[in-house]
């Protein structure tokens, strides 16, 4: 009985994310131009292609959302996680720097959470084949779509910036040994300048892995991360950039896990 009710309630969670993805596509269709899509259909399909499968999406997404229950609803919800699977797989190898385009605006080449959602939805809706009556009798059993909600915002890199940026970003304060920053008056592109020609940004550059990756300001200063390798091992480069006059920038590279500082340079031999 409770596994009928488990398998009634996928319909709402899929119906939900299909909505979301479909608006992402409706209102920016332009993210097209940033997907595999040009590769595989042509640059001059690629924005018509892109809001076809928006459409689409939100056709059966207010399909499993309204009444009554059909299994050929989840059935198409499974040829549709299946159609992404391959689609977002293709990308990857073949267009490795494009991005998702999956939902929202995201600059993200394709990566395994990105495939690895496309797959969750593939079994969340071949899940819902069993069901023989509609979301809205599921009852309890609905709870459960909390635990697979969660698994889609991990596996959604469109929404790091809601939970996973500002989880990392509390770690880097608690762990990194640069206190302090500044105030948002001070425009990010400023900051950048002043970082480039600074000491330390040369004492690390060969140790960076990416642009700017976050940045947040505390007092008088400005941090930025970027993302770093030292010695084979996963890190992050953070800078401490003050918004004064003193051209003091400061660096450390502490490790992506642990937290532990691996590198940090000397203040005097940046100076000089």
């Amino acid at each position: 009985m409770f596994a009928q009710q488990v398998a009634a309630a996928q319909p709402l969670l899929i119906g939900l994310l299909l909505l979301w993805s479909s608006y992402g596509k409706l209102a920016s269709p332009e993210e097209a131009e940033k997907t595999a899509l040009p590769k595989l259909v042509g640059e001059n399909r690629a924005r018509p292609a892109y809001r076809a499968v928006g459409v689409i999406e939100a056709v059966l997404a207010l399909a499993l959302l309204s009444p009554p229950a059909w299994t050929a609803e989840a059935l198409a919800a499974v040829v549709l996680g299946a159609g992404f699977t391959g689609y977002l797989s293709y990308a990857k190898v073949v267009v490795p720097e494009a991005s998702c385009g999956c939902a929202g605006k995201s600059a993200k080449p394709v990566g395994y959470r990105s495939i690895g959602r496309a797959l969750l939805l593939m079994a969340t809706a071949a899940g819902a084949l069993t069901a023989s009556q509609g979301w809205w009798s599921a009852g309890p059993a609905a709870l459960v779509l909390i635990a697979e909600a969660a698994a889609f915002v991990a596996l959604s890199p469109e929404l790091d910036r809601y939970w996973l940026l500002p989880l990392r970003r509390l770690r880097v304060r608690l762990s990194h040994p640069l206190a302090g920053t500044a105030s948002n008056a001070v425009p990010l592109a400023a900051t950048q300048r002043r970082l480039l020609l600074s000491p330390a940004y040369r004492a690390v550059n060969g140790l960076l892995r990416s642009d700017i990756r976050d940045y947040w300001d505390e007092d008088d200063w400005r941090f930025v991360s970027y993302t770093a390798r030292y010695d084979g091992r996963p890190a992050t480069a953070v800078f401490a950039v003050p918004h004064g006059d003193s051209d003091s920038v400061r660096v450390a590279v502490v490790d992506e896990t642990s937290g532990q500082t691996l590198y940090r340079p000397a203040l005097l031999s940046l100076a000089g």
